[in-house]
């Protein structure tokens, strides 16, 4: 049982980041977005269908894991940021490979949603359980795919 439990622990603890003393959220999408980056490096051809399996997976088992956890954590913990993970890797979904300004301004564009929580983003967490742990996050991460897409497709 405890080794079930370890499993939610690492998967929803973003590997450890959301123990980071300040900003766990930052901190896990910041890990995302060096994981991302590194990707993008070394599988550039690739890139579009290992972020968007990465964005299916972590979805799955950050529902799964916030269910587990969330009856002793509480409800949306600071601790679990599996779901900044996947918020910003749909942002990143709109950036380039290899660019990091690109990544940079998904990574910025997502954490602006993610805190300000507009435009039906906090509603979303009124879904229950682990379905509103991370649907917040994940239409964060929509909204700036959506920002950051409109501004290549304007600027060319």
């Amino acid at each position: 049982m405890k080794q079930k439990k370890l499993f939610h622990i690492i998967v929803a603890s973003g590997f450890g980041s959301g123990f980071a003393p300040f900003a766990p959220g930052t901190a896990g999408a910041a890990l995302a977005t060096v994981i991302w980056i590194v990707l993008s490096l070394f599988a550039p051809l690739s890139l579009l269908s290992i972020t968007v399996a990465l964005i299916v997976i972590f979805t799955v088992l950050g529902v799964w894991s916030a269910n587990v956890l969330e009856p002793v954590w509480g409800k949306d913990p600071s601790r679990i940021v599996v779901d900044e993970m996947v918020g910003v890797w749909i942002s990143l979904l709109a950036a380039s490979a290899g660019n990091l300004y690109h990544a940079l301004i998904a990574f910025a564009l997502f954490r602006l949603f993610d805190i300000y929580k507009p435009l039906g983003i906090r509603k979303m967490e009124d879904l229950k359980g682990g379905w509103g742990v991370m649907m917040d996050d994940v239409l964060a991460g929509v909204y700036g795919f959506i920002i950051l897409w409109g501004g290549r497709w304007l600027i060319g």
